[in-house]
């Protein structure tokens, strides 16, 4: 393509000591001014591209181009040229907002006048001039995200390269970042965005679709969905469980996949599949199947070759949890302050058994707190904290051996095995001898993590790292389970499988307090508090938020669109 900023031709990478190519036979033209996504599951080799982009890497074959210059090559003259953000971007959390952009221009050798003048419109344009004296350490994700894009924009770069910039990242921070870009390719930057979210790759001009090193799609976002027009549909008015409802929908031939959004079913029909007859879905009487518009997801999906389906080996395995208390989880007028800062402030909740419950809010917001005083982890400064009828306060140690934590970056020890991680968890939980032995092999059987015992966690592909930190989350069989953001930047069918997994154990009489900023994943709750600065604003059920922010210009929001409306509404109430 004559016009494209950056060209690959048959690009193939393998890493030494490896024989799987990380890349193999990539071709496409990337073109300028616009917002390219590149989107694919965890290891499909959205990173390797990116980096090679970037002339960090360079090809082991074929020949890639930006702005008809090698990268690697001709490093020196693209310097200036692309502004690269990696994944794991490297802030110095102990100097400020302005110091982080001093290293930067330092780095990229921006002085005088043009240094100035860079930094008041880069503060400017990321909103982050009254905070120029805060230490990084201090900014909430988002603020850190935008902090970040300030530091590869410095220099007025041509491309901008951002590897997975939205992950662990509000949906307030998220419409931001993208409000940004859009503005940027406005005004003729080009940008590539990786990311795992696939809503996000609805926002772009153009995808490149990524699986397992290859490129299955290069294209429109409408162009890849186009084809899943008339296979997608929605159970309404249905009656009954809606979990077992899910399950038997995924256990029907000519369904491909399935989600649940709030007291509904949302299914994706096989090509050429009739569509399946309300009585053998057995969803009740008033029942209905309504068509609705295709996602890119849909079509991501099918490129994968479809759901995991929706049987859980792990809900299998376990044993109905019976007990006294309804009310599993209750918290009453629970705050903590940290010196003169409110985190949470008189949070009230209670959740019953066999229930989902999700706490929601931005960045910042004091759900992690909030959580975390649940789990016995940090000590109220005032109010109650209760599971299962045990006040955390004056009994945390028995509390935390009857209940299962998965931490939002993963509570596994990196530098030890697979099997040394099974093995200490199980002891912590207080797991010995035939009993341990007998937990460990069936969570490897569950989880498929046989060929990686022993391998150190550290070096696990996400999705596997989310596999490891759930078996060690129930390998003890709690009643009661605490997931804070457990499926942040993994992919969507890997987020399936997990969710399978959850609806299972609930259907068993297991508790579920959940974090998450991912605003499908919470359609999955039965109920929602949101929170806002360290105060629940809105409680209910996900249709329940969804129909108080309805409008005559919106008449049916998504999750998303009532988590923004809510917090708008509050933001002027609870001043920072």
């Amino acid at each position: 393509m004559s016009d494209a900023l950056v060209t690959l031709d048959r690009v193939r990478k393998v890493f030494p000591g490896s024989t799987k190519p990380a890349l193999e036979g990539v071709s496409a033209a990337l073109r300028p001014a616009r917002i390219t996504g590149v989107v694919g599951p965890d290891g499909a080799g959205k990173t390797t591209l990116i980096r090679l982009m970037a002339g960090l890497l360079a090809p082991t074959s074929g020949t890639l181009g930006v702005n008809g210059r090698d990268p690697v090559r001709d490093a020196g003259f693209l310097r200036g040229f692309i502004g690269y953000m990696p994944q794991r971007f490297g802030l110095y959390e102990d100097l400020s907002v302005r110091e982080n952009l001093e290293l930067h221009a330092d780095l990229r050798g921006l002085a005088g006048e043009e240094r100035g003048a860079a930094f008041r419109r880069l503060l400017e344009f990321t909103g982050l001039a009254p905070f120029a004296a805060r230490l990084a350490g201090r900014l909430s994700g988002g603020m850190k995200q935008k902090l970040g894009l300030a530091c590869a924009l410095l220099g007025r770069p041509r491309l901008l390269l951002l590897d997975e910039p939205s992950v662990g990242v509000d949906p307030v921070s998220r419409r931001e970042l993208w409000s940004m870009m859009g503005e940027l390719a406005a005004r003729g930057l080009t940008v590539v965005w990786s990311t795992s979210y696939l809503d996000e790759a609805e926002r772009c001009a153009e995808v490149l679709l990524m699986n397992d090193g290859r490129l299955m799609f290069s294209g429109s976002p409408a162009d890849l969905t186009a084809p899943m027009r008339d296979r997608t549909l929605q159970l309404r008015r249905l009656a009954g469980n809606r979990r077992r409802v899910l399950a038997r929908v995924l256990r029907r031939p000519e369904v491909m996949d399935g989600v649940i959004q709030g007291h509904a079913v949302r299914l994706v029909l096989r090509p050429g599949a009739a569509r399946p007859g309300l009585e053998e879905l057995d969803a009740g009487g008033q029942a209905e199947l309504v068509p609705v518009a295709p996602r890119f997801e849909d079509a991501f999906i099918e490129a994968l070759g479809g759901g995991p389906g929706g049987e859980s080996v792990l809900a299998q395995r376990l044993r109905p949890v019976r007990g006294d208390h309804d009310t599993v989880v209750e918290a009453v007028a629970l705050t903590k302050r940290f010196g003169g800062f409110t985190a949470a402030d008189d949070v009230h909740f209670a959740v019953k058994r066999g229930e989902i419950f999700g706490l929601l809010g931005p960045n910042g917001a004091g759900k992690s707190t909030t959580f975390r005083m649940m789990c016995g982890l940090l000590a109220p400064t005032s109010g109650t904290a209760r599971v299962m009828g045990i006040d955390l306060k004056t009994s945390p140690s028995e509390a935390r051996q009857r209940l299962g934590y998965m931490a939002q970056t993963f509570s596994l020890y990196g530098n030890l095995t697979v099997a040394q991680n099974l093995k200490f968890f199980s002891g912590a939980y207080g797991l010995r001898g035939a009993r341990q032995r007998s937990a460990m092999a069936e969570m490897t059987e569950v989880f498929r993590l046989q060929p990686f015992l022993g391998t150190a966690a550290g070096a696990l592909p996400l999705g596997f790292k989310q596999r490891l930190a759930l078996a060690c989350a129930v390998m003890h069989e709690p009643a009661l389970l605490f997931l804070d953001e457990p499926t942040s930047g993994v992919d969507p069918v890997t987020r399936r499988e997990f969710w399978t997994h959850i609806n299972g154990v609930v259907d068993k009489g297991v508790t579920v307090m959940v974090t998450t900023h991912f605003m499908d994943e919470a359609e999955y709750c039965d109920r929602i508090a949101l929170v806002f600065r360290g105060k629940i604003i809105a409680a209910g059920s996900p249709d329940q938020l969804k129909e108080q922010t309805a409008s005559p210009e919106n008449p049916d929001p998504s999750m998303e669109d009532a988590f923004m409306a809510l917090v708008q509404q509050h933001a002027s109430e609870f001043p920072p």
